[in-house]
This record gives structure tokens, C-alpha cells and sequence, in this order.
């Protein structure tokens, strides 16, 4: 009984002297674009938040698990990240397919901060799961706002096509946008993830006299169909959600395209200043809303463990307690939780592909 009171001791005077340290898990698709940029994120937060002296006085600890953007690998995941003790909370999952398989396992054990999963499905699903990205249900009816505004007057833009990733973040925001659009919809389809020709998805938007097209869907399908697009020469206006942010590494094929975003590189507040001048020297390139949106998920984690400690529920209970009058300063915006773990108080917006970068736009 004393050996055993000793130990304890001795594990609480190492903890005092910073001699332990803080693990959290993260989890996505590492090879896909927005999850390079999401690990991007990540990993400068944790160099700085260590360069700063860690979580009193400890080093914090990353523990990176690639989930191929699958539910079933996200599930495995998410029940080894459980089971191990060292973890006290965790930075994803990246995508809604991934992050609603793994929330089920997360609730009751570990708090989950997922960056870009942004499905309504999302909304409740569990006490401990929260998400630093607004809901679909939002940025689709901005999104809308956004395609009917754009078309005025002009008849041509007032006809309306949506084409859609046939998974929990295509379908969610594919019917936010066609229930908020207030022109004439002449197309509603869903499309592959991995759609390899895009020709007859294109001739067919074509002959319907399609004057803007959006495309709830990924960088991959994304350029296919811009491509194709160029190649037909179908001059509608192309407009897609935050899943299109990575269509601004091809140039000339995205040049003038719209797109949903939660950040704004160009933003000109010192926090955002400072965050892409460290991305930009570490990485050489410019962040993303998806790095940001990571950056800021994991420095809210930290912040919950400094106020509160390694205690997994300790944490949870921080995440909830934010509110309007005392966020999490992110550089995406003021980060804080409603019931239901969806961010409130943070911007979407919409920006234009302009040589290779998005510039300021119209939204939230």
C-alpha cells in the first residue's frame, strides 16, 4: 500500500516538473489533398505550441493515423485511439463519412474536434463529438444566396445544374444549395468521387443551356469536370463548396471558378497575418482553409488542456462550456459550440479562383 502511494507521488511531482507529456490523435486522408493540408496544419500548431513550452511545462504529442477518407478504417481507428490511455483527445476526422463512422465510437470516451466534416448528419450525433467547420446546412444556403445573387437579372444564370458527390458531404450540401437556389434547377445528379471522364456529365449540362453549375464534390471530380468543361467550351459559371479549395494548384483550369470557403488567406487581422506567414515559411505555400481549420482545432485542444488537464472528460466539458462572450480566438474566427457541437460564430464565405489563389468574396 505504501509502494503503491509512493508511485503515485512520485508520478505527480514528474507531472509538476513537466516530465511527462500530452498525446493527441489525428486522423485523415493523408495522401489526398486536403489532408496534406490538414496535417500541414496540425503539425505547425504543435510545433509551435511545444516551442512555447508545451501543456505546463510537457511536450504535446501527435499520434497520426491515415484513414483513407473510409468509414470502416475511420471506425478502427477511432476504437484504437479509445483504448489507448495516452490519448486525451482527438484532432479529425477530416471527412463527414469518416467522422460520422468514428463519432459513434467517440461518444462517452474521448472528445473528437473534427476540422472539415461539415454533413448536417453531423449536428448531435454525439455530446463529444464537435466540429470546427459550419454545417452544410449553412453553407449551402449561402452558397445559394451567393448563385442567385450572381445571376441578377440575366436570364441564362438563373438556370441552375447540381451535380454531387454521391456520400454524406455531397448529398448534405448538395440539398441545402437546390432548397435555397431561386432560380430554375434544369439538373440535379450525383457523380463519382473518382469519375475518370466527365464528357457525357458535361455535353448533357451543355445542351440543357446549364448558366451556372455547382458541384457539391472533391479536387478531383472538381477538375475533371473544369477540364472537360474548358475542353467543350461550356462557358457556364462554375461554382463548388469548401471541397473544392485544392482546384487552385491547376490555374488555368480553375481560373474564375467560385468557391465555399471558412478562410481567407488575404484576410488582413494580425492572427491571420502571422499564421500564414508561418505557414508560408515552413511550407512554401500559401494555407487553406482546410490547414486552418486543423491549425485551429488543434490549438483549441491545447488550450482545453492547459485550463483542464489530460482528464478526457475534463476536456469534453471545456469544448462545451465556450460560448459567444469567451471563444476560442481561431484564425478561421471565434471558435465556440453549439449544443449540438456545430461551430457558431465563424465565417463561410465565397471567393474567385484568381491566378492561382482565392480572392476576397461575397457570404457570411
Amino acid at each position: 500500500m505504501r509502494a503503491a502511494a509512493i508511485v503515485a507521488l512520485l508520478a505527480a511531482v514528474a507531472c509538476d516538473r513537466g516530465e511527462q507529456s500530452f498525446t493527441i490523435g489525428a486522423a485523415g486522408p493523408w495522401k489526398e489533398g486536403d489532408g496534406v493540408m490538414t496535417r500541414r496544419g496540425i503539425e505547425l500548431a504543435l510545433d509551435e505550441i511545444n516551442r512555447a513550452g508545451g501543456i505546463r511545462g510537457a511536450p504535446l504529442r501527435l499520434e497520426a493515423r491515415d484513414d483513407q477518407a473510409d468509414p470502416a478504417r475511420a471506425t478502427a481507428i477511432a476504437q484504437d485511439f479509445v483504448s489507448n490511455p495516452r490519448i486525451v483527445a482527438v484532432v479529425g476526422h477530416v471527412n463527414s463519412g469518416a467522422m460520422l463512422a468514428a463519432a459513434k465510437v467517440y461518444d462517452g470516451q474521448l472528445a473528437a474536434v473534427a476540422t472539415s466534416a461539415s454533413s448536417p448528419d453531423l449536428t448531435g450525433v454525439s455530446p463529444w463529438v464537435f466540429r470546427v467547420i459550419s454545417s452544410d446546412s449553412l453553407n449551402g444556403v449561402i452558397l445559394a444566396r451567393f448563385a442567385t445573387q450572381i445571376g441578377g437579372n440575366d436570364e441564362m444564370l438563373k438556370r441552375g445544374a447540381v451535380l454531387y458527390e454521391n456520400d454524406a458531404y455531397g448529398r448534405g450540401l448538395a440539398d441545402a444549395f437546390r432548397r435555397n437556389f431561386r432560380g430554375t434547377l434544369v439538373s440535379f445528379d450525383p457523380i463519382s468521387a473518382d469519375m475518370e471522364d466527365a464528357e457525357t456529365f458535361v455535353a448533357y449540362l451543355k445542351a440543357r443551356q446549364a448558366g451556372i453549375v455547382f458541384v457539391a464534390g472533391r479536387e478531383a471530380s472538381a477538375l475533371r469536370f473544369l477540364r472537360e468543361a474548358r475542353k467543350q467550351q461550356f462557358n457556364a459559371v462554375f461554382l463548388g463548396g469548401d471541397g473544392w479549395q485544392g482546384i487552385v494548384a491547376d490555374p488555368a483550369t480553375a481560373e474564375g471558378a467560385y468557391v465555399g470557403t471558412s478562410f481567407n488567406a488575404e484576410d488582413r487581422r494580425n492572427e491571420v497575418r502571422r499564421f500564414v506567414a508561418a505557414f508560408e515559411k515552413r511550407y512554401s505555400t500559401k494555407p487553406d482553409a482546410f490547414a486552418a481549420l486543423s491549425y485551429d482545432a488543434t490549438r483549441l485542444i491545447a488550450t482545453a488542456l492547459n485550463e483542464r488537464g489530460g482528464n478526457r472528460k475534463a476536456v469534453r466539458d471545456y469544448l462545451a462550456s465556450l460560448g459567444p462572450d469567451d471563444p476560442y480566438p481561431g484564425v478561421t474566427g471565434p471558435v465556440y459550440f453549439s449544443a449540438g457541437g456545430d461551430a457558431l460564430g465563424m465565417g463561410f464565405r465565397v471567393a474567385q479562383v484568381s491566378n492561382g489563389t482565392l480572392t476576397s468574396g461575397a457570404g457570411q
